[in-house]
Formats: structure tokens, sequence, C-alpha cells
């Protein structure tokens, strides 16, 4: 009989909905824990059910005989996932993902593995957010560990008088985990970055070339790739810095770095995400294997595809809610316009501001293609004279 290789995803995001998407051609059987039955993977996936990843039990009925347990978020409770794993690969393990869940574990871990970041120290009070500071220099940025996402959880502090409001209703998880304050520079940077790679449970690595990423108000909006005017040997450096992220963790699957670009020319780390990121949507029509297919066959242990290129320029554009609520009925205009644009839609009700899907675009112009993309994402956020 044909050995069919099962995987269990918990979360039904937009990110387990692509994974299903690749999962398919590669004759893998996928099944779901959904936050709700009409989430964005809860659509696709044929095999899934509704229930709190939080609870332990849950997470137990969904890796029932499956082969790996697989993210679309970074929340799942470490304490579960040291249970699950004497039953199932949990692919990235806990002792890798627990430096994407705790914000305050991953600085500690950088500065022990000599990796650029920004200075930080961890506060248990305002009184340590103001010595800080007063260290430093005002403003600084100040994050909780735990739970934050899309600019949330993240505040810029101007002067002493703020420090208070990082620690206004601070309280543990959901999960009973401990939540603190990590207190950071600020970093005056010119522009943000992505490195993105994918490393096997047998420990193969590949590498996606460095996008360069645009962000309004802590979402991201914009990807071009490669990241322009980036000197070549600093994009391998980052690549390199990105591997050795993964293997001293042991990540496995999909690790991405965001990065900052200081306006002196230092390149930092700001988060990880061990999951498909936004950052890498470029690559579902822009590269020869998507960073979903890859992050299958990282779990499963297959051999790595090639992240390389499929054009000279990819631009991805995300798309928010706005006025068009009819995004299919939009594609109407958009694909008439332009034959050559791809779009992902997620199947989420549109709402102001919500990301709802995204549209790439290919060619050798960087603005060309800019231009391109752009236009399809505002026609379809609403905008009739885009």
């Amino acid at each position: 009989m044909t050995r069919r290789y099962s995987l269990a995803i918990a979360g039904g995001g937009q990110l387990a909905r692509m994974m299903q998407q690749a999962a398919i051609p590669l004759g893998i059987d996928v099944r779901l824990l959904a936050e709700g039955p009409d989430v964005s993977a809860a659509q696709v996936i044929p095999d899934h059910f509704v229930g709190d990843y939080r609870e332990l039990s849950t997470l137990l009925r969904l890796i029932d005989g499956a082969d790996v347990l697989t993210f679309d978020h970074e929340h799942v409770p470490t304490r579960h996932l040291d249970i699950l794993a004497e039953r199932v690969a949990v692919r990235p393990g806990s002792a890798a993902l627990r430096y994407a869940q705790d914000k305050a574990e991953m600085r500690e871990k950088m500065a022990e593995l000599g990796v650029a970041c920004p200075a930080f120290a961890v506060a248990d009070s305002p009184a340590d957010l103001v010595a800080f500071g007063e260290e430093q220099g005002w403003p600084i940025i100040a994050k909780t560990s735990r739970g934050g996402y899309d600019g949330k959880g993240v505040w810029k502090l101007a002067g002493p008088e703020e420090a208070g409001l990082p620690f206004d209703g601070l309280a543990e998880t959901s999960a009973g985990e401990r939540v603190r304050i990590v207190a950071e520079e600020f970093i005056d940077f010119a522009r943000e970055l992505s490195a993105i790679v994918v490393r096997s449970a047998s420990g193969q690595v590949v590498a996606y070339p460095i996008s360069e990423t645009i962000q309004e108000d802590g979402i991201c909006v914009e990807t071009v790739t490669p990241a322009p005017g980036l000197d070549p040997d600093a994009a391998v450096g980052l690549q390199e810095m990105a591997i050795c992220i993964a293997t001293e963790l042991g990540v496995v699957g999909v690790l991405a770095v965001e990065l900052m670009e200081a306006r002196d020319g230092r390149i930092v780390v700001n988060e990880l995400a061990m999951r498909p990121h936004n950052t890498g949507h470029w690559s579902i029509d822009g590269a020869l294997t998507s960073q979903f297919e890859n992050h299958l066959r990282a779990v499963l242990d297959l051999p790595l595809g090639s992240p390389a290129m499929r054009a000279d320029v990819v631009v991805m554009t995300n798309v928010l809610g706005g006025a068009e609520a009819d995004l299919t009925g939009a594609l109407q205009h958009v694909f008439a316009r332009d034959r050559e644009v791809r779009v992902q839609l997620y199947g989420k009700e549109v709402k102001p501001g919500r990301k709802v899907g995204h549209v790439t675009c290919l060619g050798t112009d960087v603005e060309d293609v800019r231009r391109r993309s752009r236009h399809a994402a505002n026609y379809l956020m609403g905008d009739p004279d885009a």
C-alpha cells in the first residue's frame, strides 16, 4: 500500500492555508487544529476540527496518527510541546521555538552567539526602563517578551514619564507563562530586511535571497527581492548569519530573521520567527521552491528544493482590508490590466487594515515591478484610481 505522510498543523491562519497548497502536490495529508470553523485554513483543509491550542487534550487529539506536528504560529505552550514530543516529531521543537516565543530569551541567546543586536536589558520595573533610557539615551523601545505581533506589545518611549506604560496590565499569558519587558536601544533605521532560511531535520539548509521589507504601523505591507542596493558580500553575510542561527538553535523548518539596517550602516537582528513568514510570501510565485514547500520538506526530512528566483526582481504587496468587499470580483480589473500579476486571497472577511491577501509581480526593473504590484494591491483595497 502507498505510504502517505500525515502532517498536523496547529493554527488555522493563512500560513496553514498556504501550507495546504504546498502539501497537495506532494501527496501529504494535513490535519488542522483551527481557532474557528471558518478561519482561513479551515476553508481548504477538510480534515480539521475547532479547539484551543492551549489545551493539552486538544493537541493530543491533533497529533493522533500524525508523523509530524508543525505550526501556523508560535504560541503553543512550551510545556505542552515537551509532552507532545514524546509521541510525535515536533518541528520546530520546544528547544528552538522558545527563542521565537520569548523575546527576552531570544535577545540573551543572540548575545551569547555574538549576533549583532540592539543594546538591550530585561526590565522588571519602570525604574529599570528609566535606568536603561538614561544609559542609552531617549527614546528607547520597550517590548513584551511574549505575545506581541504586528506592532502590538511594542512601545516607543520618549522619556522617563512614559516608563510605566508597558507595565500597565502586564500579566502572565493565558497559559501561565511569565511575561517580561525587554528594553532596547532605539535604532534609527534606514530600512528593514529579511533573511529566510530553511533547515531540515537532517541538517540540510537553504537560504533565500535577502528581501527589503516596507512596514507601516508595525505591519509588513511590501517586500522587494532581492533587497535593492544591498552589497552582495553583505547579503551573503546575512544569509550565513541566518544559517548559523538556525543551526545553533536547532531549528527545523523555516527561520525568518527580521533585520534593521541602521543609518550608520549597522545591520542588527530585530525578531525571529520559526514558521513560514509574511516576508517570504513572494517565494510562492517568485522562487523555484516556495518557503511553504520547503518548510514541509524540512519537517518531513525530505531533500530541500532550490530557493533560486524565477526573475531578476520580485515584489510582493499585501492586500489590507479597505473599501472593496468583493475581492474576487475586483480581480476582473486586476487581471485585465496585468495578465502576469499573481494573487493570493486568504478567504477572510474584509476588515479595515486586516491582511486579506497579497499580490506578486515579477520582472527586471524594480520600479516597474513595484508599480505593477502596488496598483493591483491598491485596487483590491478599494482605490478606484489605482
